[in-house]
């Protein structure tokens, strides 16, 4: 960018857009229209009235710009991520939530909102809750919902727990300091439960994975070699735990849908076992319900 050559917020945009595209990144135009606004402290769909843009203000939009063009997560830069219409803060030590998982967002909220009345109180756990995401996306758009959100993290649930407080529904969402993978601490918060959802840890420690990934922490991104270890591990635990009717979301990597479909089928303690593309047509998650027990 030329600092010395007056520039309109517009002007900016596009070539913040073509350093980014240059620099390999596939969203450059977004990014390039998030970063501007966010120097400027607007909308992105108001930088075309922006006609003057100070000199201080564009070398902060080259700094940005910059650090983007290094691959550093659009989100690590900004502090926010947008989901579900959710503005949550994000940053190092936590994961990135991504558009795909607002499906499974979407798929709670509808099972919640088709069954019982708004009188009718129901519990949900999210498992593997990261910044929240699920969890406050699913309390602020069902209001009957009570959520419990459990992350073993210290950093992680630092940023749930501003994210919590921030979106207002810190008088519906639990958070809780567990290991998933812990069974006598994870119990008590899947005994009665209507809902259980959870994006956790899926991907192949092998698998390759773009430069803004490898900002995740990687205990929230890898889960072994085949990228089973978690869910292989927590699909037991919910069989022994959930009472008959609940059900139960999953996210996984895109080569293991027939993986964690066959780790429901395989405790036999669950129905309605289903397999779930994203928008792009790559399976994206797993639906399940705890079927009856049987009597001894």
């Amino acid at each position: 960018m030329n600092r010395t050559e007056p520039s309109t917020a517009d002007a900016l945009r596009r070539r913040a857009s073509a350093r980014l595209a240059a620099a390999g990144v596939e969203s450059a135009a977004v990014d390039a229209a998030e970063l501007v606004a966010f120097v400027l402290g607007t909308d992105p769909g108001r930088l075309i009235l922006i006609d003057e843009v100070s000199s201080a203000d564009r070398e902060q939009v080259e700094t940005m710009v910059g650090r983007r063009a290094d691959r550093i997560p659009l989100q690590h830069l900004t502090g926010r991520a947008h989901f579900a219409g959710l503005d949550l803060a994000v940053g190092p030590g936590v994961f990135v939530p991504r558009p795909e998982t607002e499906l499974l967002a979407q798929w709670a909220v509808d099972r919640l909102g088709a069954t019982g009345n708004d009188a009718d109180p129901v519990r949900v756990t999210d498992l593997c809750s990261g910044s929240g995401a699920l969890a406050i996306a699913i309390a602020t758009r069902v209001s009957r919902a009570t959520v419990t959100a459990v992350e073993k993290s210290a950093a992680a649930r630092g940023y749930l727990l501003d994210n919590v407080a921030t979106t207002g529904v810190d008088n519906r969402v639990e958070v809780v300091d567990a290991d998933v993978t812990d069974v006598d601490a994870v119990l008590p918060h899947l005994r009665g439960r209507s809902v259980v959802v959870c994006n956790p840890p899926y991907v192949p420690t092998a698998s390759h994975i773009s430069p803004e990934v490898a900002h995740d922490p990687a205990e929230a991104v890898f889960s072994g070699s085949d990228g089973m270890t978690l869910i292989a591990a927590l699909v037991p635990t919910l069989a022994a735990a959930l009472d008959d009717g609940a059900l139960v979301a999953i996210e996984h990597d895109d080569t293991t849908g027939p993986a964690v479909r066959e780790a429901f089928a395989a405790t036999g303690a669950f129905s309605d076992v289903t397999g779930h593309e994203d928008l792009a047509g790559r399976p994206r998650y797993v639906t399940a319900t705890r079927r009856g027990r049987m009597e001894p």
